[in-house]
């Protein structure tokens, strides 16, 4: 049957349609870029796991917070000026970023071992490719480093790149018992470090014992949370050849050290009490808060001894973080209980929120 259509007015229509800039498939290129680009930027965020940020966050926020004290304290005072509300928002976006920022570095040097604990990872899958991620995460990296330099304070940058290598470091450390858990809580020690000393001008020490124990309490409940998140990740770590401290006791040891283990940022913060290293009155809203931690960290002992394995495994991950990051926002109510109360709510909240989102156990 004819269709009515010459080979020339077939031409002149496609000439037609170059003139107009409409050729069929002139733009599908640039279309399937942009999907393309859309996509991988949806599977790095994915990846940047945000329930956690809160972890980074919230304890750059106790250095943030403890600055501010010190700016506005008359017996404290050095040199501390309370850093403008718009210096501070970049500080604390630096901050809640910078998780999910390094997560990217941690997943790229951890392929090995996530295809068999999360096999559906947008890195495992190809829906995200890692050398694109991890140059992206580098890029923001040394955007982040440049703006604390340039705009923040220089003396930052130190606790900036500590983070990064600490978190490279982990990654290998991990495979080696307990040393794994010290340097992750060391590593989130880098927060709370960057938050003050990005704040403003200081001539205050670290090397001071109120300061060193409250950093100290901030690496043990971060030790701890993240013995807690080994649990899930017991058989790929086994096959993988990662000693976590799971992988070395075996889950049935395990389980009954979750519950025991749950106790240790409480001694320490008994020990730190009773010998002086942590001196100054404790404020109601601390203790409050303070007591609502240790049942939500006792509370995560109890599930991971339940649960050692299984989709509620994972399912307990959420209470974990809600017990650190709550932990945090506590110390802050030690010189800020207004704010202390404030971030432990909206911590416990959007904590779950944001985890809910990230349903997937397999990712």
């Amino acid at each position: 049957m004819g269709t009515g259509f010459s080979a020339g007015d077939r031409q002149v229509a496609v000439l037609d349609q170059d003139a107009a800039g409409q050729r069929p498939g002139a733009d599908g290129g640039g279309s399937r870029r942009g999907f393309a680009l859309v996509k991988s930027a949806k599977a790095y965020v994915r990846s940047m796991r945000l329930y956690y940020s809160f972890v980074t966050g919230i304890a750059g926020w106790l250095g943030v917070a403890y600055y501010e004290y010190l700016a506005g304290d008359a017996a404290s005072r050095t040199i501390e000026v309370a850093p403008p509300p718009e210096k501070k928002l970049l500080i604390l976006a630096i901050l809640f970023l910078s998780w999910g920022v390094n997560q990217i570095v941690n997943d790229y040097l951890g392929l090995k071992e996530d295809r068999m604990n999360a096999p559906q990872r947008p890195m495992v899958t190809g829906e995200l490719n890692p050398r694109l991620a991890l140059l992206v995460s580098t890029a923001l990296l040394v955007i982040s480093g440049v703006i604390t330099w340039f705009y923040l304070q220089p003396a930052a940058v130190l606790f900036l790149a500590g983070g990064v290598l600490l978190n490279i470091l982990y990654e290998y450390a991990k495979a080696r018992g307990i040393l794994g858990n010290l340097v992750f809580g060391l590593m989130i020690t880098m927060a709370p470090l960057y938050g003050g000393y990005a704040s403003g001008p200081t001539a205050a020490t670290v090397f001071q014992p109120n300061r060193i124990s409250v950093l100290l309490l901030v690496l043990v409940m971060n030790a701890l949370m993240t013995y807690y998140t080994y649990f899930k990740d017991y058989r790929g770590d086994l096959l993988a050849g990662k000693r976590t401290l799971v992988v070395a006791f075996g889950l049935e040891k395990s389980r009954w050290m979750a519950v025991a283990s749950a106790f240790i940022p409480t001694i320490v913060f008994g020990v730190l009490r009773l010998t002086g290293l942590h001196q100054g009155p404790l404020n109601r809203t601390f203790i409050i808060l303070g007591v609502l931690t240790v049942f939500l960290q006792i509370w995560t002992g109890v599930l991971y001894w339940k649960n050692p394995s299984g989709v509620k495994t994972y399912a307990s991950l959420q209470t974990n973080f809600r017990a650190c990051t709550c932990g945090q926002a506590a110390l802050i109510a030690m010189f800020n209980p207004d704010l202390g109360i404030w971030l432990f709510i909206f911590s416990y909240i959007l904590v779950g929120f944001l985890f809910e989102l990230h349903h997937n156990p397999k990712e």
